[in-house]
């Protein structure tokens, strides 16, 4: 039940399962989308988000819970009469047709007269920097470009909410980072709610105001990018966004003198630097590996307590040669104990599906 006075969520999701056969893809899923919100639903394959995104674009239907648009129940409303969009990762572009006709192309459906869909479909185009491309075919295009006119098809619908499955999933890695930067800027230049569903991790933290971790059917947790990363709910959200070193049973009480499940990033902790000071963690060990990645180097440490730790340090004023000479070298790990976050021990293996 809404609160008074409470703004109604674009998108409200209230106990959505969805089994195929035996098999349960999306096991109870509670979310609430604010308007205007880039929202990000993050997992592996099988986690159950693609599925959820789906449901919500009516082209599946839930075997319980509701669906919710602007305070609407669409569950078992068809994909038309939804007010969303979807955007697919193999752009569905008709080969045959221009730019401007496949931007076009929703309008002419709905009956939109000839000058009002010129019009329309120019002003898509404009929003995500391709005016002047209207005549050409999308063969003649970049994958990027292509996206682009995806994205103007999508928006020339003016939808409350666009859903995004996977859409810079086909790019290569250059073009994909410059896409997320484009991708940010037309959501903010025209203020809809973006539904985005992803598998890359810093795809996620680097477009959403918000995120929701998926695994086997379920929201581990829905945060800030930085709540997500910083300071994770579980272990599976600790390994899964970014890389984490978990430390437990025994390891925990060695290194860290107190027994549970904790997560602690590589990049908080120091190699060989100043002494630890106060609210400080330090451990000894040697290094087994040190991996060279241009901006920065991973290592790995075995820990005199017999843990192994990752690392991970700026290349500051280091080269490749310099990195190969560190492996079989005695080093002095340090970090903040404020960096150390608790999580739950892992849970048993669920069963799931995308």
């Amino acid at each position: 039940m809404a609160v008074p006075g409470a703004a109604v969520p674009a998108v409200e999701l209230r106990g959505l399962r969805k089994s195929f056969g035996p098999v349960t893809a999306v096991a109870g899923v509670d979310l609430a989308i604010t308007d205007g919100e880039f929202f990000a639903m993050l997992g592996p394959s099988g986690s159950g988000k693609t599925t959820v995104l789906r449901m919500i674009a009516g082209f599946e239907i839930p075997s319980a819970g509701t669906i919710a648009l602007q305070g609407r129940d669409v569950t078992r409303l068809a994909p038309f009469d939804r007010d969303v969009t979807t955007v697919f990762q193999d752009y569905a572009l008709f080969p045959h047709m221009s730019v401007a006709g496949n931007v076009e192309y929703p309008l002419r459906v709905r009956g939109v007269g000839r000058a009002q869909r010129r019009d329309r479909a120019q002003r898509a185009l404009a929003t995500v920097r391709l005016q002047g491309y209207g005549g050409r075919r999308p063969a003649a295009l970049s994958g990027g470009q292509r996206q682009r006119v995806a994205l103007a098809r999508a928006l020339v619908n003016r939808p409350r909410v666009l859903l995004l499955d996977e859409p810079l999933g086909a790019l290569d890695l250059k073009l994909r980072e410059e896409m997320q930067l484009e991708l940010k800027a037309i959501q903010r230049e025209v203020g809809i709610t973006f539904v985005f569903v992803t598998h890359d991790q810093q795809e996620a933290l680097t477009l959403a105001d918000r995120v929701a971790v998926f695994n086997h059917g379920r929201v581990e947790q829905v945060g800030t990018p930085a709540q997500v990363y910083e300071r994770p709910a579980t272990a599976f959200t600790a390994g899964f966004v970014g890389t984490a070193n978990l430390l437990s049973g025994d390891v925990s009480l060695a290194v860290l003198g107190r027994a549970g499940t904790y997560s602690i990033r590589p990049e908080k902790i120091r190699i060989d630097g100043p002494e630890p000071g106060p609210g400080e963690v330090a451990a000894a060990g040697r290094v087994v590996e040190a991996i060279y990645g241009g901006p920065s180097t991973r290592f790995v440490v075995d820990l005199d307590t017999g843990a192994r730790l990752l690392a991970v340090a700026q290349n500051q004023h280091v080269s490749s040669a310099d990195v190969a000479a560190l492996r079989g070298r005695p080093v002095r790990l340090a970090w903040r104990a404020d960096d150390v976050v608790e999580v739950p021990a892992p849970p048993p293996e669920v069963a799931g599906r995308t």
